[in-house]
């Protein structure tokens, strides 16, 4: 099972529960929860000031913490649920889908990142999203 706590308006949080779940059934991740919260420019530009130094809002920011250990199996089947981490999503600074950017910011949790690997994290994105699509049309 996967625990999603979501902090946005209902008609916002459903389709992002329903994209993070399914991503996480499809990349092998049963059980753990994590964190989804949609806020302000004002907000995200704080949280961004704060932890990376640049105090101006950006689509989409993930915190780690589990997540890594999932994926590599280091995670004990009889211990507590991994707790992934924390994901927040700016509407106002977004040029992508917020599906795509609560992918996006799963996949962070989960130990990809972009700008230290040859392009592996955003095909899988695409991936991803495009076999979630296809299964919804």
């Amino acid at each position: 099972m996967i625990d999603v706590a979501v902090e946005a308006p209902e008609d916002v949080a459903a389709p992002l529960v329903d994209v993070v779940r399914w991503t996480c059934a499809r990349m092998g991740v049963e059980r753990a929860s994590l964190g989804l919260m949609v806020v302000g420019p004002e907000e995200m530009a704080r949280v961004n000031g704060e932890h990376r130094a640049r105090p101006e809002p950006t689509d989409v920011l993930a915190f780690p913490v589990d997540g890594p250990e999932v994926l590599e199996g280091e995670w004990p089947e009889d211990g507590p649920p991994p707790e992934l981490g924390d994901v927040l999503i700016c509407p106002e600074a977004a040029d992508l889908p917020l599906p795509t950017l609560a992918v996006h910011g799963l996949l962070h949790l989960l130990g990809y990142d972009h700008e230290t690997d040859d392009g592996e994290m955003l095909d899988l994105q695409d991936r991803l999203l495009a076999e979630y699509t296809a299964g919804r049309g």
